[in-house]
């Protein structure tokens, strides 16, 4: 819609900027300001009076002469240079003068909780005219609430601090603990009940594995692998085994604390010694009266630098033993600087003659082995549904860009190779979605127990193909950018992000050839005695 015309002849330097904003122009009269020191183009139907700013223009100012876009409609040749966010930024939009007489923006930001329009942004279900038998209206109602919140109040953050390295930010904290995020991560169960979910948008009795997939995709599309590991990953593989194999005592003292976002917990399992031989860990913990005595070191420990609690396995008298330890004396970590931000708290932690209770056992004592294994379901699905969610966000950076993006006078996406590469990856995409939603439904009707038995292997093999898939596609969307997929600022910087990331998936929660072995070896397992070719 036409802004209407000014009503009053207030000097321009008089008009507030909302009133310059509402100033009609021609394209002849924008033609006529094309000269060194007098610069005017437009954007997608507005008209920027980049005259003083041209000569801070970090590409030069011989960008808007006469022979560039001085003058004329800007619009193609900026948004094959810049993303759309640039132009909302203040610095920029308050270059705005005024609209083009009969012309509308086209290009605006999405609406808080609205749904993309570019094909295969999106999962099936949510596309008007599909069908798919997973989900139902709660989880609609569901995915609507979290995206919203996701948009509004966590992206922002993930954006700041993804580049200043700083951990999440207390604000975000209270949003995830006021509508129960926290809790959700950790799947359905007894740790929901009398909670309100995302402000009482579903009960806790309707919340499955498939909200819970909701907020792992919704997670990945931020784009961010450090914030992601931020987002309370140490609570999501370090309080379970609290909540399971904790005493009531244990868990009243430590739970509501973690789950309303007052403290923080981290998994301490990995080490300079074993890493996916959980067995060889050299972290010792020797009985003194009612205390634990523990010694030994951690590495690669996720939130590990804020973590006022870790789930650590040692080594005891009787064997592998898992045991609660508060961050205090003798506990001290430092950051481990790794190829994504800081923001994650990647720690190297050490313990020296930590003395800790005996009532903070988690299950047996020498029974740890089945207490670190029954938490690794779930993290293995996790991880792969959030870099599902964030390979679909990369697939949309991809397609906005081979159309937006113009080469040899065409569209990128005229050229073949770069419509076999989009080709490959929508269909790896799918081919995990799909996947992905199959595990998810045998996990809503199985009890914790027969996931355990009859979902080791699939999950395993899910997670490395889905992690398998997202490094050729994070190598194929490189290609399709160039040169910005290796930028870590502007058009490419979610490529160059997922690019030098997505290895991450293809290592945390088990690496890629263990859990592809381990697939086999469970089905080997159930083979039955008289198969035979």
């Amino acid at each position: 819609m036409s802004l209407p015309l000014p009503r009053t002849s207030l000097p321009e330097e008089n008009k507030p900027s909302s009133y310059k904003h509402g100033r009609l122009f021609t394209e002849e009269e924008v033609a006529q300001h094309n000269k060194e020191g007098d610069v005017w183009i437009i954007i997608d139907s507005k008209v920027y009076d980049v005259s003083k700013f041209a000569d801070m223009h970090p590409g030069g100012a011989s960008v808007f002469y006469p022979e560039t876009v001085a003058g004329r409609d800007a619009t193609k040749v900026f948004f094959g240079l810049h993303r759309h966010e640039v132009l909302l930024r203040p610095q920029y939009s308050r270059l705005q003068i005024g609209t083009i007489i009969g012309q509308e923006e086209k290009i605006k930001p999405p609406a808080p909780g609205a749904l993309s329009q570019v094909p295969y942004a999106e999962p099936t279900w949510l596309v008007n005219g599909y069908f798919n038998p997973y989900y139902n209206d709660s989880h609609r109602r569901f995915h609507k609430a979290v995206r919203t919140l996701f948009t509004e109040v966590i992206q922002p953050d993930a954006l700041a601090r993804e580049m200043d390295g700083k951990r999440m930010s207390p604000e975000v904290v209270r949003a995830l603990a006021d509508n129960n995020i926290i809790g959700m991560r950790l799947g359905p169960g007894k740790h929901l009940k009398g909670r309100s979910l995302m402000g009482g948008v579903i009960t806790p009795e309707e919340f499955d594995y498939f909200h819970e997939f909701i907020i792992d995709l919704e997670l990945g599309r931020l784009g961010m692998r450090g914030y992601s590991d931020a987002f309370m990953a140490g609570v999501l593989i370090g309080l379970p085994p609290v909540l399971n194999f904790g005493s009531p005592e244990l868990c009243a003292k430590v739970v509501p604390d973690v789950l309303n976002g007052k403290k923080f917990v981290a998994l301490a399992i990995s080490e300079a010694f074993a890493g996916s031989d959980v067995a060889g860990m050299q972290t010792t913990a020797v009985r003194d009266g009612d205390y634990w005595i523990i010694s030994g070191t951690k590495k690669w420990i996720t939130n590990g630098t804020f973590a006022d609690y870790f789930t650590t396995g040692c080594r005891t008298r009787d064997g592998l033993t898992v045991i609660l330890i508060p961050r205090g004396e003798g506990v001290n970590t430092k950051p481990l600087k790794t190829s994504y931000s800081s923001v994650a708290g990647t720690a190297y932690v050490t313990f020296d003659k930590v003395r800790v209770p005996i009532a903070n056992t988690l299950g047996k004592v020498g029974g740890g082995l089945a207490v670190i294994l029954s938490n690794f379901n779930h993290e293995r699905w996790t991880v792969a549904a959030t870099s599902l969610g964030t390979q679909r966000f990369i697939l949309e950076e991809c397609l906005k860009w081979a159309n937006q993006r113009q080469v040899f006078g065409k569209p990128l996406a005229s050229q073949p190779v770069i419509r076999a590469k989009l080709a490959s990856i929508i269909s790896r995409v799918e081919a995990c979605q799909n996947w992905m939603e199959s595990v998810t439904h045998q996990m809503c009707n199985m009890s914790y127990k027969e996931q355990s038995d009859k979902l080791a292997g699939p999950i395993a093999l899910a997670k490395q193909f889905v992690s398998r898939t997202g490094r050729e596609t994070a190598e194929d969307a490189t290609q399709i950018f160039g040169g910005r997929g290796i930028t870590v600022t502007g058009m490419g910087k979610y490529i160059e992000n997922y690019h030098r990331t997505s290895p991450y998936d293809a290592i945390l929660a088990g690496a890629e050839d263990v859990l592809a072995d381990l697939g086999v070896r469970q089905a080997i397992k159930k083979m039955p005695s008289d198969a035979r070719l």
